[in-house]
């Protein structure tokens, strides 16, 4: 095991042999590290945190550390991470509280840029990037294969669906639509199909086409969101990733960023 001399890890930690923990990181009590993480340096991880294998968190890096929530009054709460992810530098990970389910969660493959935060009771699905700075508030769900741009802002409870693209800077006050770009360039909209990111993740050109129609429905057909959802349904346009978009907006308890 190469744990730095400087490093501090409490009794009942768990840390495998093929870790490696730099100078000065911080390791709780609490905490459960998979096999072949690397903590480089000044490092925090902290609650009751389970981290699976091969993560890499870089110097500042604070997770599992308490939510930002004035209602938390040191109650045993936690996160999980799933394997294979980066965090980077000054990122922040909060655990959850009782009234969010006690948990946050970030799944596998994930990029989580510099100083980006992931707030209490948040869940982050796999293979998502959060670019640097992007901020989620408390209890927001991000799907998998889902890119928040830099500098964006997410408010608590909203929603972004697999496969969207967030422009940097914009602001989420609902959800966002899944396989959509969404940006603000005045206000915050979707304007396109992710079309470039759904076909790097391998979609065919009749999903994509598919899902290209039920946006020209959604988007430029001058019907409002139900109209557009019974126009869809009537159509009989069955396809899987249609139905998901479809369940996706009749699901949005905050309304949509359409």
């Amino acid at each position: 095991m190469s744990i730095h001399p400087t490093a501090i890890v409490a009794p009942g930690a768990v840390v495998p042999e093929s870790c490696t923990v730099g100078p000065y990181c911080t390791i709780g009590p609490n905490v459960i590290l998979g096999q072949g993480c690397e903590l480089v340096s000044h490092v925090v991880l902290d609650g009751h945190l389970t981290v699976g294998a091969r993560n890499r968190f870089f110097p500042f890096a604070c997770v599992g550390v308490p939510p930002q929530d004035l209602k938390y009054k040191g109650e045993p709460t936690g996160a999980t991470l799933g394997d294979d992810n980066t965090i980077r530098e000054s990122v922040t990970i909060s655990r959850g509280t009782v009234g969010g389910g006690g948990t946050t969660r970030v799944g596998s493959g994930c990029l989580i840029m510099a100083y980006a935060h992931i707030g209490h009771d948040s869940v982050v699905g796999n293979s998502c990037i959060l670019a640097n700075a992007a901020t989620l508030a408390g209890h927001v769900v991000v799907e998998d294969y889902a890119v928040v741009g830099a500098l964006n802002q997410v408010h608590q409870f909203c929603r972004i669906g697999k496969y969207a693209y967030l422009g940097g800077g914009t602001t989420v006050t609902q959800d966002v639509l899944p396989f959509s770009l969404t940006s603000a360039k005045r206000e915050t909209h979707a304007y396109s199909v992710n079309k470039v990111g759904l076909e790097r993740r391998g979609f065919t050109k009749e999903q994509l086409r598919a899902i290209q129609y039920a946006y020209r429905v959604l988007l430029a057909a001058k019907l409002n969101t139900s109209q557009a959802i019974e126009r869809l349904k009537s159509e009989g346009i069955a396809t899987e990733d249609v139905d998901y978009l479809i369940t996706f907006i009749e699901s949005a308890a905050r309304g949509i960023h359409k």
